[in-house]
């Protein structure tokens, strides 16, 4: 039988490989749009309705390639208590799963945790058939009755057209808790920054470090187009009430000389509306190729040493609201093997560049 070409069909082989669905007894469907639950992460929710990361028709305008990844659900999130035995959830992307290094679950999958602030538990993802625009799947069935916060992380790389919630009928929901403050944290960046290459959603290090803040993150990563455009930071700048902005964009810049000319720009755009609220630049890791291409370490040192410089003298200038982060071990200990490819985090490099971040916003959100 060693000779014989057989497909393996490990789902045939392994129950737990299988493709999760709706399984047996009635739900309750609802519309998470309505109260009390409580959706996060779109900065123009309440003027578009829909789950979009920038405005349909934008005041300033931005390229076609950023327009197309606005639609990308990345650092969405949907809240509410509930005393539900089961949870599922109904979804219709915009797209079919399509990537080739990212699983079909962080690129279009949603995944759930439970717990209060600071408490929060993975408790399940859409394992879902990727070769389908839209699924129904469980995301847990529990045996207790209490009632639990639940909040459940939007899909990195695409788009969703619709949600609806599947409870038990006649189970309560009741809103989340408050936000420590009103106050949100404002990212801006590149495909890392987006959760390229995390295995589901609540990896990517932005909902990561929301579940340590308890605060409303925008992630604003897009993938290959943060580029720094001064039309962003016009956008992004309007975003209302901000607590900081991190400048997390570098590896996007195809040049040396084009960072050096957008980065200066966008923070003094961004300072025209908001001259006291941080703002945090971060430079990149090294990739792995820098091992077997010396011109790549050669630049990021170049742009490290320009950030330094230029946070420096605007500190001298009088902005004692700016700050840099040095990103060159945001990986840790063996960094080499916290990326997919090279340059992409996996799960524990994201891990690991949270727990980085985590006392320089704890330090920031003190002023």
């Amino acid at each position: 039988m060693s000779g014989n070409k057989q497909t393996i069909q490990v789902e045939k082989l392994d129950n737990h490989m299988k493709a999760n669905s709706i399984n047996g007894g009635s739900l309750q469907w609802h519309d998470p749009k309505q109260s009390p639950f409580k959706i996060s992460g779109f900065a123009w929710l309440k003027e578009e309705q829909g789950f979009r990361r920038l405005p349909k028709q934008p005041r300033y305008e931005v390229t076609e390639a950023v327009d197309i990844l606005a639609n990308c659900t990345a650092g969405g999130q949907l809240r509410f208590r509930t005393n539900s035995q089961k949870l599922a959830v109904k979804v219709t992307l915009q797209g079919k799963a399509n990537m080739f290094h990212m699983p079909a679950t962080g690129q279009c999958g949603f995944d759930c945790y439970i717990g209060e602030p600071g408490e929060q538990r993975f408790a399940g993802v859409t394992k879902y058939d990727h070769t389908q625009e839209q699924y129904e799947v469980t995301l847990f069935e529990r045996q207790e009755e209490d009632s639990v916060l639940i909040t459940l992380n939007f899909p990195l790389y695409q788009g969703v057209k619709e949600l609806s919630i599947g409870l038990q009928p006649g189970a309560t929901i009741q809103s989340p808790p408050a936000y420590k403050s009103r106050k949100r944290l404002i990212f801006y960046g590149t495909s890392i920054l987006q959760g390229g290459c995390a295995s589901r959603p609540g990896m990517a290090y932005t909902n990561i470090l929301s579940r340590k803040f308890n605060r409303e993150f925008i992630n604003l990563g897009f993938s290959g187009n943060g580029k720094g455009e001064a039309n962003m930071a016009k956008l992004i700048r309007e975003i209302e009430d901000p607590a900081c902005l991190v400048l997390d964009y570098e590896p996007n810049c195809v040049s040396t000389a084009l960072y050096k000319e957008t980065l200066p720009r966008f923070i003094q755009l961004y300072r025209e509306a908001h001259s006291e609220i941080p703002i945090l630049v971060i430079s990149k890791y090294p990739y792995a190729h820098e091992i077997v291409n010396s011109t790549l370490r050669k630049d990021r040192l170049e742009r490290r040493s320009f950030q330094q410089q230029l946070v420096q003298d605007l500190q001298r200038a009088g902005d004692q609201h700016l700050y840099f982060y040095d990103g060159t071990d945001i990986l840790g200990e063996n960094a080499h093997e916290k990326t997919v490819d090279g340059s992409h985090a996996t799960d524990l490099g994201f891990i690991s560049m949270a727990e980085k971040l985590t006392p320089v916003f704890q330090e920031i959100l003190s002023e």
